[in-house]
């Protein structure tokens, strides 16, 4: 008797997510599922905010600048989602921007060159164009690594020992650019982080008419409320006497986002002008882009076992690696500032422990499956058209960023 296939091979019991509501074919209601939907696209909304406030300062760029950059970030974030689960792997996953580009974008950004341009806002413009030209270039990595299949036939060869360090190293290296912020703001953003981890572990069991409302919106009930509270603080004044940075960072009037932002505003390619290349640029680009494929073969893997499919083949893992990279090539063309991946995030310690020696180094959206225990492909989707309606209506997306933005820390840091 012939062995069977490895794409023919489901997981086996044990390590199938247990309890799962839905898996990738089966659908909530479309009540329920408009609100699943809503609470990936504000997860997704975390890093279209994060990277372009930590990166357009630096360029040089005003907060009308970050704003729109905030908004092509979610917008090619939006169709990369609907391209990978319509016509790449078809998982679950949301394609967002990327972390592991932020190191060869900084050394752009102190590129001898441009840091000669005086003026700001030129000196930004040169940046994203040269970022828009290294993104174009390194995303030919993945689309001929993904259409060739030869990323398909060496991921069998791939092994946790060979994955976990190449991500962990990102990560890691990122670290003090992440959680050491939450002290910027302790006294929202660490009640943000109590709250989550108290809703989504310890209540997680509360029903309401047999629904578990805390289990499911845990993301949503903790943002509303630290917000309200944020709010409260800087109506009433407790931040009145305080310093000036502490202030920025806990104020709820002090982003800038919401009048800054038109009230609609469509992105749209080579909107910062043509974009330019330079040999150093792109292979520090390349290398991102290939930190970036590992990520996203171990979020792969993760997706499909929390949304309780088979493991994804050779053949339609190359395929999702190509239409990774044309979402890279997208990120160039639009001017997104970062490249992109599959945005993963894991459940808690138990699972993160099991993921990195498992599968990858985890962030966002992924392990959001397991904390729903939705893995429904269809959700994905609708917070895909979230992402591009919020990215088009630029008021209505900046006070949902701006209501993120004060507790994108700690929910970044879970």
């Amino acid at each position: 008797m012939a062995a069977p296939k490895p794409e023919d091979i489901s997981h086996p019991p044990m390590e199938q997510l247990q309890g799962l509501e839905y898996c990738i074919d089966s659908n909530p209601s479309w009540g329920e599922a408009i609100v699943l939907g809503f609470q990936h696209y504000i997860l997704a909304l975390g890093t279209a905010v994060m990277i372009p406030s930590f990166l357009v300062p630096l360029m040089g760029g005003t907060d009308d600048d970050k704003v729109r950059v905030v908004q092509t970030l979610l917008f090619v974030t939006g169709i990369n989602t609907l391209i990978q689960t319509l016509f790449g792997t078809r998982l679950p996953t949301v394609v967002g921007g990327s972390h592991a580009f932020i190191v060869p974008i900084i050394s752009i950004i102190h590129d001898s060159s441009l840091m000669q341009i005086y003026d700001n806002h030129e000196r930004f413009l040169q940046t994203m164009r040269a970022t828009q030209g290294a993104l174009i270039v390194s995303s030919s990595l993945q689309i001929i690594l993904g259409y060739s299949q030869l990323w398909g036939i060496c991921s069998r060869f791939f092994s946790p020992l060979g994955m976990v360090p190449v991500i962990a190293l990102v990560g890691f290296g990122l670290f003090d650019r992440g959680f050491p912020v939450l002290g910027k703001c302790v006294e929202i953003g660490v009640p943000m982080l109590i709250l989550f981890v108290a809703l989504s572990q310890y209540l997680k069991h509360i029903h309401a008419r047999r629904f578990p409302v805390f289990e499911r919106f845990a993301v949503l009930i903790s943002v509303t409320i630290i917000w309200a509270y944020a709010h409260v603080l800087t109506a009433g004044g407790a931040y009145r006497h305080r310093p000036e940075k502490t202030q920025v960072n806990c104020r709820t009037d002090r982003a800038n986002l919401i009048s800054s932002a038109p009230w609609i505003k469509i992105p749209y390619p080579l909107q910062w002008g043509p974009p330019t290349f330079d040999a150093g640029h792109c292979f520090g680009m390349m290398a991102a882009a290939l930190a970036s494929l590992v990520e996203s073969t171990g979020a792969y893997k993760a997706a499909s076992r929390l949304a309780s499919a088979t493991p994804p083949p050779a053949h339609v893992l190359s395929r999702g690696i190509g239409w990774q990279g044309i979402g890279i090539l997208l990120d160039g063309l639009f001017g997104a500032g970062t490249g992109s991946t599959v945005s993963v995030l894991c459940k808690h310690l138990e699972q993160l422990i099991d993921t990195i020696f498992g599968l990858v180094f985890c962030r966002e959206n992924v392990g959001l499956l397991g904390l729903t225990r939705v893995g429904s492909r269809r959700v994905i989707q609708i917070s895909a058209g979230f992402m591009i309606f919020f990215s088009i209506l630029g008021k209505g997306n900046s006070f949902v960023s701006l209501a993120l933005s004060l507790s994108l820390t700690a929910a970044n840091a879970k």
